[in-house]
């Protein structure tokens, strides 16, 4: 008699496989190591895969001169803060808001703007499923299972146990995490937000989220919570981590904020900075929302680009449609 054992082998397979079916490019991170035949990294420290950044960079950014282009690159690779918090923030900051840059045309100064992701247009990015992609920093080695690379960036970490054994839960690959972020810190300078996974169990959660703030994507669509007969990982590559709403989280769904805490017997004022992600409702009741007010505005029925058209009706989810009601009536609301 043969049994069906679930090693964690198995389940790095499964979510690479449902990742590839969103139309993520798989490489195994061994063979664009540095020490490979075909390396796209310079060293074991590097965790950006550069050239991939870079041509990204100038496929996105034609109208800028290469030279401009390429000190943008640079700026990313400066990121010097003492603390990772800040070093992600100032990331993220270029990330979502672009990076100004000066240049002179027509013998005039003029200031712009580069983009590191066309966020207007998910298939003009390049992305990138890997596992077993090692990082080697102060001589300490680490192989977080799979990372999500984004022109280059590595903007998710997954860590995945096996649900087979009784030690090896969600919660220790929260802990490995937290190890990573101690003792290679350079990874997760261009983190977007982190998942943790046993195959079944599945939560994403912030660089700076404690285990409780860690938490399961429950829809694949946004219209209904997924069977419990599907896995949390499934639900959650599928509705979190498809090309456009990744895209559309690491841009409008992050927030990071900051605290003053003033110590009563010092006086030593400290900040505090917490970075926040939306939970899965969070993000389809805001973008609801917002198609809901686009519409009440008339402002969608005067926009022509994707950007800002209302996709769908109330009518899809179950709910009263709004067909009868005259764009601009200014009614708008979600429930």
């Amino acid at each position: 008699m043969t049994t069906n054992k679930i090693t964690e082998s198995a389940i790095e397979e499964f979510a690479i496989d449902l990742l590839e079916k969103q139309g993520y490019q798989y490489i195994y991170a061994l063979d664009i190591a540095p020490d490979s035949e075909t390396p796209e990294r310079s060293s074991f420290e590097d965790v950006l895969l550069v050239e991939r950044l870079k041509k990204a960079v100038g496929r996105i950014n034609s109208n800028i001169p290469a030279d401009v282009r390429e000190d943008a690159v640079k700026q990313i690779l400066r990121l010097n803060f003492p603390e990772l918090i800040a070093n992600n923030g100032a990331f993220h900051r270029m990330l979502t808001d672009g990076i100004k840059v000066s240049y002179r045309k027509d013998g005039a100064g003029r200031g712009d703007l580069v983009w590191l992701i066309d966020f207007k247009n998910p298939e003009n990015n390049e992305f990138l499923v890997t596992n077993q992609f090692t990082v080697i920093e102060n001589e300490v080695n680490k192989r977080p299972d799979v990372i999500l690379f984004v022109n280059g960036l590595p903007l998710v970490v997954i860590e995945l146990k096996n649900p087979a054994d009784e030690n090896a839960t969600v919660k220790s690959a929260f802990k490995q995490l937290q190890t990573y972020k101690q003792t290679i810190p350079g990874l997760f300078t261009y983190n977007g937000f982190m998942v943790v996974s046993d195959g079944l169990e599945a939560k994403a959660g912030s660089l700076s989220a404690g285990y409780s703030r860690f938490m399961a994507w429950k829809s694949s669509d946004g219209k209904t919570v997924a069977s419990p007969r599907i896995g949390q990982m499934e639900t959650l590559i599928k509705g979190m981590l498809n090309k456009r709403t990744l895209l559309d989280i690491i841009r409008h769904f992050i927030v990071f904020d900051k605290s003053k805490k003033e110590d009563k017997e010092t006086g030593v004022t400290t900040i505090r900075t917490v970075k926040k992600l939306a939970a899965y409702h969070q993000y389809y009741a805001v973008n609801k929302a917002v198609e809901s007010t686009l519409r009440a505005s008339g402002y969608s029925e005067t926009k022509t680009t994707d950007e800002f058209m209302v996709m769908e009706s109330p009518a899809s989810y179950g709910l009263v449609g709004v067909d009868s009601q005259p764009a601009g009536d200014r009614k708008g609301g979600v429930v």
